[in-house]
């Protein structure tokens, strides 16, 4: 038992435990504002119970042999799939999509889950037989295992969710081999997509295409396959604007302006900057915040709760929280490249990029810098599914850390 903990890698669990107590003494100060703590009152209590099941599991997959990770990866993507299915027909809705699914007095969201699920069940596809993903057939097989889940999502509809697939197959598909050169082609659609609304940036990447293209030395047939397929997707940037609800489009306009309807769509944004610029270098203090305690931020326990902590705690608090999410990252892309097992090494960069994913789009998002998306933050958001992944995904970090030297 004693040897198990002194295998135990302190770093992770250091940045880790700063996260959840900055995540708690934010949620405190928001459920206790200034009109009596209303509904919000059991966010501080509830994420206290998050955390201590989240503890518990997490040191049980720590403790597990890493292989029982690897033979569960295909069982628990089959399941995670169920579940994204069964929320179409008995998912709870709320703001507009069914993402939940209530089990009696507590809920969850499959899609949390299925995050976790889809890197395991990739990760373990690639790792047998050692498969190359630059081989056409062995990227298609990988790629489909994140789309389907992808578009079960999707469908719910939740972009901001089902964008973590998107972001996470390719750092997964590069750490497992994929080359540059093809990385490069598989990025081209999706800027040319951004660059569509522009037609002259439209026209910049186009010319950058072909000139990769001439540059490598691409087959006829690739360049011209390349080609025509870039121009249709500039083509249908319109067509994919208009199947976007129009909450999903709103956010997008009022990120470029949200002055534009500060009483509307723009209120989150504006609140969020006003709560930062006002915390200053050392902060309001604790339950000192005035955007805080009189609650004109808005989704102040999960979307914009780092808003709480920028406001309370200042700069050097917001940089505190960067800091721990840098050690917590760092240290997770050194276990990815020590381990020696290339599944746990593929698992690893997996959990990396949708923990990194989450916190860029989340900051970003409160200080104005990206679009509101509906992201929760990690270890500090509110959210029993968000954090319990979380921390499983941590615990399968300090497994693979712990086992570093097995193949």
């Amino acid at each position: 038992m004693f040897q198990l903990f002194k295998k135990i890698d302190y770093l992770l669990l250091i940045s880790l435990t700063g996260l959840l107590v900055m995540g708690l003494l934010a949620l405190y100060s928001t459920s206790h504002t200034g009109n009596g703590g209303g509904g919000t009152t059991n966010y501080f209590l509830k994420q206290l119970v998050w955390i201590l099941i989240g503890l518990v599991l997490m040191f049980s997959v720590f403790w597990i042999p890493h292989k029982w990770i690897y033979a569960a990866a295909f069982p628990l993507y089959g399941i995670s799939l169920f579940f994204l299915v069964l929320v179409i027909f008995v998912g709870k809705t709320g703001q507009g999509a069914e993402r939940w699914i209530q089990m009696g007095p507590l809920s969850f969201q499959p899609s949390e889950f299925a995050k976790l699920a889809t890197l395991l069940a990739v990760a373990r596809f690639l790792y047998q037989g050692e498969k190359d993903p630059n081989q056409p057939v062995n990227f298609i097989l990988a790629a489909l295992f994140f789309v389907v889940p992808f578009l079960l999502i999707i469908r719910q509809p939740d972009l901001g969710t089902s964008m973590v697939f998107a972001a996470m197959a390719l750092p997964v598909l590069y750490w497992a081999g994929l080359k540059l050169s093809n990385l490069f082609l598989i990025i081209m659609p999706f800027l040319i997509i951004l660059g569509s609304f522009k037609f002259l940036t439209f026209l910049l990447l186009m010319a950058v295409l072909v000139i990769f293209l001439v540059y490598y030395k691409r087959s006829q047939l690739v360049i011209i396959a390349n080609f025509f397929l870039n121009i249709a997707m500039g083509l249908l940037t319109p067509v994919l604007w208009n199947h976007l609800k129009p909450y999903q489009q709103n956010r997008i306009k009022i990120f470029l302006n949200p002055e534009v309807d500060p009483r509307g769509a723009g209120y989150q944004i504006i609140q969020s900057k006003v709560a930062f610029g006002s915390g200053g270098g050392m902060g309001k203090g604790f339950m000192e915040g005035s955007q805080t305690q009189l609650r004109f931020l808005p989704e102040q326990h999960t979307d914009f709760i780092y808003a709480v902590i920028g406001e309370e705690f200042g700069f050097l608090g917001a940089m505190l929280g960067l800091s721990l999410f840098f050690l917590l990252l760092f240290r997770g892309i050194q276990i990815a490249t020590i381990v020696r097992n290339r599944f746990n090494s593929i698992v690893a960069i997996g959990i990396v990029t949708i923990i990194a994913f989450h916190t860029v789009i989340n900051i970003g998002m409160t200080v104005g810098l990206l679009p509101v998306t509906g992201l929760p933050l990690p270890f500090i958001s509110y959210g029993g599914s968000s954090l319990i992944t979380n921390m499983v995904m941590i615990g399968i970090l300090l497994n693979f850390n712990k086992n570093r030297y097995e193949y």
